[in-house]
């Protein structure tokens, strides 16, 4: 028996191509602000928040964010998914670049460096929400400003947390990881997996 699809409350083209690779059928809760902000959730950082704290509260935030919009227009209820990723350097939590100048600040901070990368997944039924956290190293090579500015000139830097994306160009740059590589691109599988099993969802 087929399982009916869940809701995804995200416009990450990532996040699609990984729940497509563990033959998750989905139906995605579109943002209408496609850029830094989701919509309405509020993704800046709060003071003293520390990287765990602020990534598993935007997961939450975009969860309660897809259930609320699933009651406004009245969709049949199913589980939905939601997930932040962020990344932090030496305490600090590095978001989404603003511009490409800004790409360019954030790589040359990570070159030749070791950053951390967290991404918080929420499952939820719109009564009882499970969350799960992905915790992963990348260690970055020494690069050279030039290849820095080729490689934020593709485009590829924006709307990405650390303005790069592992699964494309930026692959070149990374010298070792330790923990996750889906969760480094945005959805952990083995986390989402476990969280949607908890909710009886079949894989």
């Amino acid at each position: 028996m087929s399982h009916p699809p869940i809701y995804l409350a995200s416009n990450s083209p990532r996040r699609r191509e990984l729940l497509k690779q563990i033959h998750v059928g989905f139906e995605p809760l579109l943002f209408r602000g496609a850029g830094r902000h989701d919509d309405d959730i509020n993704e800046d950082t709060r003071p003293g928040e520390d990287a765990v704290t602020y990534v598993q509260r935007v997961a939450r935030a975009k969860a309660e964010g897809g259930i609320k919009r699933i009651r406004w227009r009245n969709l049949p209820p199913r589980l939905l998914l939601a997930a932040d990723t962020t990344l932090e350097l030496d305490g600090e939590i590095i978001g989404k670049p603003d511009n490409g100048e800004h790409a360019i600040a954030i790589l040359r901070e990570l070159s030749g460096r070791t950053h951390q990368i967290l991404t918080a997944v929420v499952v939820t039924d719109g009564e009882r929400y499970a969350q799960r956290l992905s915790t992963s190293q990348v260690r970055f090579r020494p690069m050279q400003d030039a290849e820095i500015r080729r490689y934020v000139a593709t485009g590829e830097a924006a709307d990405k947390a650390g303005a790069y994306g592992i699964q494309g160009r930026a692959a070149v740059f990374v010298e070792e990881i330790r923990g996750s590589y889906t969760g480094i691109m945005g959805l952990p599988l083995f986390e989402t997996a476990a969280l949607l099993q908890e909710f009886g969802y079949p894989l």
